[in-house]
């Protein structure tokens, strides 16, 4: 057998919106990394950026289950002595829409340069509109 090998620029690549309204944040988080990730593809290699584009829309609108809505809080430290802050994610959507989204995607890449550069990959909007419609994605369902 052959191990086939890939070049980073000789895959093609495809882009992908998903609409996030009335989902579950985590379950739409970890779809949406597989797939920056390329694990949903059989050349499948975790060295290298094989992954495809993916577009969220209504991001604010991601749902959670139980009381997280006021349990769930995101820490921050300014690394001052008590240097702490607390927000939950109530006051964190207010304020930054997109970020709760952005926050769990980008805990389930890799950490490092792949990382780094698969996060690029990700576009996220809290509203329905998006400025892609170039790119001809397709719907993935979630």
């Amino acid at each position: 057998m052959k191990t086939i090998m890939k070049k980073s620029g000789d895959q093609e690549t495809k882009w992908y919106v998903v609409d996030a309204e009335g989902k579950r944040l985590g379950r739409v988080a970890e779809k949406v990394a597989r797939v920056l990730r390329g694990k949903n593809k059989p050349e499948f290699l975790y060295h290298q950026d094989l992954g495809d584009y993916v577009i969220i829309l209504n991001a604010a609108k991601a749902d959670l289950s139980g009381n997280k809505k006021n349990a769930k809080f995101y820490y921050r430290h300014s690394g001052y002595p008590g240097g702490l802050t607390m927000e939950s994610y109530e006051k964190m959507v207010q304020r930054k829409p997109t970020f709760p989204l952005e926050h769990a995607i980008k805990g389930m890449l890799p950490k490092g340069p792949l990382g780094r550069e698969l996060f690029r990959h990700v576009k996220v909007y809290a509203g329905a509109d998006h400025p892609h419609t170039a790119q001809k994605p397709e719907t993935l369902e979630i």
